[in-house]
């Protein structure tokens, strides 16, 4: 993988940032697949945004270190940041060849003398029309970048909700990706979304600065219109604790009651409407005030 290999180029790496295969002779020929898992159906269909860069990082490490010709296997190439299409042209005059189709599978089953004892890369060349098999001595995948393991439980303790493809879901996509659904968490880095070093830079500078400002502010505003628990008619059936987005219902065991806490609460209703015994009323939202709504609108 891309790991492995940013280990194996690295000076304080087993190899002592040498590129070598598993017998300690230099590779003559590198693959390097993109997209592998990423923009893909049947596993991740996002992009994973870094890969393109770092695999170009890797093909000028490998010209620049060996003799190798290295092979880049690709659907598009997605150099979007500054200075990025540059570094791209750079490559092309450096000599890496650039294959635009995604790889379909690597064997070891040689058709060829030139195959024998060497890996193949077999693939659909879009830009030939045609099916090509590159034997070469060492393939470096460029996998798709995912969300912790823990995210679902760390969404949960924080009151956050998660996109589809399982990272942190933002307030806004535009106008606030550092804020969520939670006043107080706010998101900074590939947690939201695979990003860049520059892009993740950006994000927490944004996400530290408006901390700082509801630290320096002393106080904040809370939503006045939050529900409340009529602990005469609630049965304890903990429904609501489940069903709240934002975690901000609890239960106290000694009164077997649910508890609200008004710091959390978002006024969403959804509590008020689950409710089996109607226990938990929404402020400013009664169900006396909205039939009063509805009244005056087809008087």
């Amino acid at each position: 993988t891309g790991i492995e290999f940013e280990r194996l180029n690295n000076a304080t790496g087993p190899t002592g940032g040498k590129i070598m295969k598993k017998d300690g002779t230099e590779p003559q020929a590198v693959a390097i697949l993109h997209c592998v898992g990423s923009r893909d159906r049947n596993y991740k269909e996002y992009c994973s945004r870094i890969c393109c860069m770092y695999a170009l990082k890797f093909a000028h490490l490998l010209k620049e270190k060996t003799r190798a010709a290295v092979y880049n296997f690709y659907i598009d190439m997605r150099c979007f940041g500054k200075g990025y299409e540059e570094f791209y042209h750079r490559l092309l005059h450096e000599g890496v060849k650039f294959i635009r189709g995604k790889a379909a599978y690597v064997t070891d089953e040689a058709m060829s003398d030139e195959e024998r004892g060497r890996l193949v890369v077999v693939a659909e060349a879009t830009t030939l029309g045609q099916v090509v098999r590159v034997p070469v001595d060492m393939v470096i995948l460029a996998s798709a970048v995912t969300p912790q393991r823990d995210a679902l439980e760390v969404a949960r303790r924080f009151g956050m909700g998660l996109s589809p493809d399982g990272f942190f879901m933002e307030k806004h996509p535009k106008l606030e990706p550092f804020s969520t659904a939670t006043d107080g968490v706010f998101l900074a880095g590939a947690c939201q979304g695979p990003k860049d070093i520059p892009d993740a830079v950006a994000h927490g500078a944004a996400a530290a600065s408006t901390a700082m400002a509801l630290i320096a502010r002393g106080e904040v505003e809370v939503e006045a219109a939050t529900a409340e628990v009529n602990e005469e008619v609630c049965s304890g059936c903990k429904v609501c604790q489940d069903i709240c987005p934002y975690g901000a219902i609890g239960f106290d065991a000694d009164r077997r009651v649910a508890v609200i806490n008004a710091s959390l609460c978002k006024g969403c209703g959804t509590c008020v409407a689950t409710c089996p015994s109607s226990a938990i009323i929404g402020r400013h939202f009664t169900d006396a005030q909205v039939v009063a709504q509805i009244d005056a609108l087809f008087a």
